[in-house]
């Protein structure tokens, strides 16, 4: 999940900023602070869970692909290895250059392969963490929170503070 660690991270940044600018005096005792545990709530959320099963299945499939290819590769180098004492030197150069040529193509299958991941997870993804962000704006709005951290940023917050469970259920609302 590279891609909600990132997006974890620059909101972790700006808040983390915005603490820092804003004045004691801002921070009194009545602003009501609140967490959320960006992981949970998209393990837990329908929406989210919908997102993560397609990208899921992709990388399965891509998996079983790259299995078959590697298998052929593993194939080729035992038979490079059981008959190459036996073949003629332009036999041999004839079989390196296509073992070669078959080592490239998987290493460019490969990163191909996760460029696709990674677009399919912004694709998936990002929509989810679009309405999150909406849905938390809309709760911290309703009940007073003047901010709302990523857990992962805070050194310690009690369980009281936590929305994640009451994001999760909104969520779960807007997206049927």
């Amino acid at each position: 999940m590279n891609i909600v660690k990132t997006a974890a991270g620059c909101i972790s940044g700006l808040l983390i900023g915005a603490l820092v600018l804003i004045g004691g005096q801002a921070l009194a005792a009545d602003t009501k602070v609140a967490v959320i545990d960006m992981r949970q709530v998209l393990s837990s959320s329908l929406a989210g869970k919908k997102a993560e099963g397609i990208v899921k299945q992709k990388v399965d499939s891509l998996q079983e692909s790259l299995k078959n290819d590697e298998n052929d590769l593993i194939a080729m180098q035992k038979e490079v290895e059981k008959k190459g004492a036996a073949w003629s030197d332009s036999v041999k150069k004839e079989k390196s250059a296509a073992f070669q040529k078959k080592v490239q193509d998987f290493e460019e299958k490969k990163r191909k392969s996760q460029d696709e991941l990674n677009k399919l997870r912004e694709q998936q993804i990002n929509p989810v963490l679009k309405k999150v962000e909406e849905v938390v704006a809309k709760i911290a709005a309703d009940k007073g929170y003047a901010i709302v951290v990523p857990r992962n940023v805070v050194l310690y917050a009690t369980d009281a503070v936590d929305i994640s469970n009451t994001v999760v259920s909104e969520l779960d609302k807007v997206m049927k």
